[in-house]
């Protein structure tokens, strides 16, 4: 039944992909297999991805947060490509007659283009100063402002090629305040990393386990005791 469904949607990616344009990228991703979840995939210049490619750090936290449980979709994140530019992005479940979500449609919108054109003319018509000061009065409301997304706060969405890439950039989200060496964490400073990657959803992808352990030196022996306790 599951695939069924989703290979109705495989028609949709192919028709978004052409009447939206080439600046946005649609993709289905099947939750049967998260580190092979792409089945369809229109306009992948944009994160550079292919069929086959694993799930994004933020399709692993909308599933770890269970949001699809209160919400069909969310819309307008933040992404971010390979090659730097930033994206306007979109998700929505694709739920089973449970409620249980079996796959994804997502948008990822590159507005570069438009951000490069829309500069140059602002540029023409206003000088260097006022855009200076613009920039200061408006850069509060531009940090405070809401997605729209009411039940999820999503981490920038990066767009890996393969699990390995998609695995060491949960981790260094998660790690990149730390003081101390991975390898030198104490006890409590583990479990602090552990439950912020199990927050991420780290811990849904095989071989995860075993990551973790050699990024901690430690056995996988330790990382389920660690785990354990930071899920009951």
């Amino acid at each position: 039944m599951n695939n069924t469904i989703l290979e109705q949607y495989k028609i949709l990616v192919d028709f978004l992909g052409k009447a939206l344009g080439p600046d946005y990228e649609v993709v289905l991703q099947d939750l049967t297999d998260r580190k092979n979840a792409i089945i369809a995939i229109a306009n992948n210049h944009i994160s550079g991805r292919q069929i086959g490619s694993p799930l994004t750090n933020t399709a692993l936290q909308l599933l770890s947060s269970k949001v699809y449980q209160t919400s069909d979709y969310v819309y307008n994140y933040k992404g971010v490509s390979e090659n730097g530019h930033i994206l306007r992005s979109s998700t929505m479940f694709i739920k089973d007659e449970k409620g249980e979500p079996i796959g994804l449609l997502c948008i990822n919108f590159d507005d570069s283009r438009y951000e490069e054109l829309s500069q140059k003319m602002y540029s023409i018509i206003h000088p260097a100063s006022f855009s200076n000061a613009m920039n200061d009065f408006t850069k509060n409301a531009t940090e405070t402002e809401s997605t729209g997304n009411e039940t999820f706060t999503p981490i920038p969405e990066s767009f890996p090629t393969d699990i390995t890439t998609l695995m060491q950039k949960i981790f260094d989200d998660a790690t990149s305040d730390l003081q101390t060496p991975v390898d030198h964490l104490n006890q409590h400073e583990r479990k602090e990393i552990m439950i912020r990657l199990n927050q991420q959803g780290l811990f849904q992808m095989k071989g995860a386990i075993s990551f973790v352990a050699r990024k901690f030196s430690c056995s996988t022996a330790t990382v389920y005791r660690y785990l354990n306790e930071i899920t009951n």
